[in-house]
């Protein structure tokens, strides 16, 4: 699908990941080290160009692996002129994977219990979320951008451009391992990303 500059990926190309709350997404594992997400994502078809420093907290140095699909095509660039990556892991010091992003416009499908979480109109997503977490007992939680999140899920949308469309991006993390809320734990990287 095409908006402009953005392009996006059908739904049909997208690899499809499940989530488990707390616990993690697709191959990815919250507590694992950077390498270990690196050998989980190179059996699923992507790669990692490097590791980096993302920042600091507290004591522990913040790390950080961008992934894209190897069949990703080369010419495909964010807003900013940089090649597009589809997953981002954060890590912090000993605790490891505490953090992932899925983009919006390229990243895989993930699911939880049935609804499609990522590249959907913020509205339609933030719709199903509400009843969700009404059928099954949990909290309903705004984001400061104003969609539904869950702490006890570990989910905060984000909307991201493509083009005139918003579509969702999601954050996945566990905060009770390292930070107060799951707004505590999206690293100052993601809040770049439009």
């Amino acid at each position: 699908m095409w908006h402009g500059l953005w392009t996006v990926v059908d739904e049909s190309d997208r690899a499809q990941w499940g989530y488990a709350p707390l616990e993690g997404v697709g191959p990815l594992s919250f507590g694992m080290s950077s390498q270990e997400a690196i050998t989980a994502m190179e059996a699923q078809g992507y790669t990692c160009d490097a590791v980096s420093q993302a920042g600091e907290f507290g004591p522990f140095k913040q790390l950080c692996t961008r992934f894209r699909a190897v069949d990703a095509p080369m010419y495909r660039e964010d807003s900013a002129g940089s090649l597009r990556v589809d997953v981002v892991g954060y890590y912090v010091g000993p605790m490891g994977l505490t953090c992932v992003t899925v983009d919006a416009l390229s990243g895989p499908q993930v699911l939880l219990d049935g609804i499609r979480l990522i590249g959907r109109p913020p509205s339609e997503l933030s719709a199903e979320l509400s009843i969700y977490l009404e059928k099954t007992g949990r909290r309903i939680e705004i984001t400061p951008e104003g969609d539904i999140g869950s702490e006890a899920l570990g989910v905060y949308p984000r909307a991201q451009r493509a083009g005139d469309v918003l579509l969702t991006r999601l954050v996945f993390g566990r905060p009770n391992d390292w930070a107060n809320t799951m707004y505590d734990c999206i690293p100052v990287d993601e809040w770049r990303i439009h």
